[in-house]
């Protein structure tokens, strides 16, 4: 379902903790300032609802480090809890992304939530798990697109970015706006006082950058901004265009980044000769996985399992909208 009308559509850089009640006052300020901006779509960050987790690690201590340190893994929230349908209050005919800790049974999955006044629209679930995140969540298992008001989206979630199959799944599935929401740190081993000059923060924008243009989508990225616990995140919200270009970025600071995008004719102008999903080639693709597998995981570093995701693989008609 694309959009025939121009949309505004905003990416935000801001820093969110454990405090619920100063994350509702950021969010009301945020929104107040996309409505004057008249934003149709605001991406918030990962965990903008709790709070990000406090360190990342994959050493053997770091099971220890969070059992012994209560404060870093944020509250559990249900999708059907009073915390969501507060935002949903809040959001009116705004669409609103954003990241919180979602409790299903037992299980704690990092979620992102894309809701207007209506209700739910859209619901993903972290699939890939950096540097001990696999000690606090299960994983999800699956990318999928969703119709909105202003065209179909799909969502991925900070790490999910670096890998290809992930933004191409949501791409098969018709997704024409992409919104990846992360709570992304600068390097720890090789940090840099510049923020521009980190090396994570130059991976996070070519990720950006390179989805947008591989799959020919407008991609729209938010970021936790400032510290939290021990991680100092790199900001650089952004909205992409399908032809890989910056349209609006927040840079190393906080703030939102905001464009006007025109979907329908963003996406018919760089599909127009060479088209992307039209022009692949599934038959020569390796779709198996090899029969050497990667080394086995360091057994220390236990892990909360759930089903393996499957990239989506079926072979849609692709039309040019």
């Amino acid at each position: 379902m694309t959009n025939a009308q121009p949309v505004r559509v905003a990416a935000v850089a801001e820093n969110f903790g454990r405090d619920l009640d100063e994350s509702y006052r950021t969010i009301a300020r945020l929104l107040a300032a996309a409505r004057e901006e008249g934003v149709a779509l605001v991406a918030l960050p990962e965990a903008a609802l709790g709070g990000y987790l406090s360190s990342l690690g994959g050493g053997r201590d770091v099971a220890e480090t969070l059992k012994s340190r209560p404060n870093s893994l944020p509250p559990a929230l249900r999708l059907d809890g009073p915390e969501i349908a507060r935002v949903i209050a809040m959001a009116g005919d705004v669409i609103v992304v954003f990241g919180f800790c979602e409790a299903e049974g037992e299980l704690r999955y990092n979620t992102a939530v894309a809701l207007d006044g209506t209700g739910i629209l859209g619901v993903h679930r972290k699939v890939h798990q950096p540097l001990g995140e696999n000690l606090s969540y299960a994983p999800g298992e699956s990318f999928e697109a969703f119709d909105t008001p202003i065209g179909r989206m799909g969502m991925l979630i900070c790490y999910d970015k670096a890998f290809p199959e992930a933004a191409r799944s949501l791409a098969l599935d018709g997704a024409e706006i992409v919104v990846c929401i992360s709570a992304w740190p600068a390097s720890q081993t090789a940090s840099s006082d510049d923020l521009s000059e980190d090396r994570w923060t130059k991976r996070f924008n070519l990720f950006d950058q390179a989805r947008a243009l591989e799959n020919q989508v407008v991609w729209v990225a938010s970021n936790q901004s400032g510290t939290f616990g021990s991680l100092r995140f790199v900001c650089n919200a952004k909205v992409v265009g399908p032809g890989g270009d910056v349209l609006a970025t927040t840079g190393t600071a906080s703030g939102m980044a905001v464009a006007t995008v025109d979907v329908a004719e963003l996406l018919g102008t760089a599909r127009r000769s060479m088209f992307h999903l039209r022009d692949r080639r599934p038959a020569a693709y390796l779709t198996a996985e090899p029969a050497v597998a990667p080394a086995a995981p360091d057994p220390d570093r236990a892990a909360i399992q759930a089903p393996q995701a499957v990239a989506h693989v079926a072979e849609p008609e692709v039309t040019h909208a």
